[in-house]
């Protein structure tokens, strides 16, 4: 009995310590709650607000936040690079980035004569044709991309009167056409030297300085002088000559060159134009039979035109103008003596004197007595235009019609 007794008082106590050790658990707990609570709470008021971080609108704000990032190539860039290694089937070459291109050898073709002029360590302007190859390199093309660089260095040797050495591929009209780094040049027979101008079939297939005289992108053309390169001849120095030019002096030059519509001459490193209508007072037929290159001639300067560095020039107006007081030396009905010159579809020109000339219509000329060319004749003024510069001529009758004034 005692023993029950016992035990019936342990039950109650056990169940009551356990109680107790709950009830302080929990107040444990809400201890620790309330503690990190308010140290959350402390935190969350002592702390300073975080600044709003702005997001990036541009790709150059993006790399800025993020840093160099690496970035492939793509199809149809235009890269710069360090040629590495050059062979006769490809151009290797270093884009930056552990990256390499390569320039392969169906390109190199296409510009033979500007991938020659390549070595290791030039830097060069590519265009990108594929990212990527079977053999991991970067694929370049030097066409693409150096078309427009080729362009700009032609402006940029117009400009600075820098010399390019072109290679002579065929005789053309009028000139030879030149290959510059794959471009088609011309070179006018006016622009070369006396001694190539005479022969230039001599010239095929060789090379030769010249300086640009035209170029435009646009219309795709590039017109250069040998001449020009040989007496050293800079847009600068030409300039400086121009300035010292103007209308109505006369200068003494050298015939540099003659073609069917005048007489090139070169004075000092400039050249003008002698036009065929002012090589003399009468027509002129072919300047070859008056003037030869290397011949010494004095000029009177019609206009400067500074733009393009050329001179019109004339030779006739150093001499008088056989025109001037044409009344007073040939009256209307006056009779005279003149040399038949050349005889053309409408009639016969008679040479009063030189650079004067007259029409014999031929409806003035009786059939069976047509002049011959070289024949002296007598003629008498009809008319005279001094606006047009004409005279009219007619043959002395042998008898005065009645009512003829």
């Amino acid at each position: 009995m005692i023993k029950k007794v016992k035990n019936k008082k342990l039950i109650p106590d056990k169940v009551e310590k356990s109680k107790v050790k709950s009830e302080i658990k929990i107040a444990d707990d809400l201890a620790v709650d309330k503690k990190a609570a308010k140290t959350e709470s402390n935190l969350q008021t002592s702390s300073p607000k975080k600044k709003s971080i702005k997001e990036p609108q541009t790709m150059a704000e993006l790399l800025s936040m993020v840093g160099d990032v690496k970035i492939g190539a793509k199809r149809g860039d235009t890269v710069e690079g360090k040629v590495v290694s050059v062979s006769s089937r490809e151009i290797l070459v270093d884009i930056g980035k552990k990256s390499f291109g390569i320039v392969a050898e169906w390109e190199l073709e296409q510009v033979k004569e500007y991938a020659s002029s390549l070595k290791p360590g030039i830097n060069i302007v590519a265009q990108v044709m594929n990212p990527e190859n079977d053999m991991g390199y970067v694929v370049l093309s030097l066409r693409r991309a150096n078309f427009e660089r080729r362009w700009l260095e032609l402006d940029k040797a117009k400009e600075e009167g820098l010399d390019l050495n072109v290679s002579i591929l065929e005789v053309a009209k009028g000139g030879l056409l030149v290959d510059w780094q794959g471009l088609r040049g011309f070179v006018p027979y006016t622009q070369l030297e006396s001694s190539f101008a005479s022969n230039p079939l001599s010239l095929l297939g060789k090379r030769i300085d010249v300086k640009v005289l035209e170029v435009d992108k646009s219309l795709n053309r590039l017109v250069v002088s040998q001449k020009a390169s040989s007496l050293g001849v800079t847009p600068s120095v030409q300039k400086e000559k121009l300035d010292k030019i103007k209308p109505n002096d006369v200068l003494k030059g050298i015939v540099s060159g003659v073609a069917s519509f005048g007489v090139f001459v070169d004075m000092d490193g400039l050249e003008g134009l002698v036009h065929i209508s002012e090589i003399a007072w009468e027509k002129v037929e072919n300047p070859a039979s008056i003037f030869k290159v290397g011949d010494k001639v004095d000029v009177m300067v019609l206009d400067v035109n500074k733009e393009e560095g050329k001179l019109n020039l004339s030779v006739k107006r150093l001499t008088p103008d056989p025109w001037k007081n044409i009344l007073d030396r040939y009256p209307i009905d006056s009779t005279l003596s003149g040399e038949v010159v050349r005889q053309a579809p409408y009639g016969y020109f008679i040479r009063l004197e030189p650079g004067i000339e007259g029409l014999l219509h031929i409806s003035k000329v009786t059939t069976g007595d047509e002049p011959k060319v070289g024949e002296n004749i007598n003629c008498m003024i009809e008319n005279i235009d001094t606006v047009k510069r004409k005279i009219s001529l007619t043959l002395v009758p042998k008898e005065k019609p009645v009512g003829y004034r």
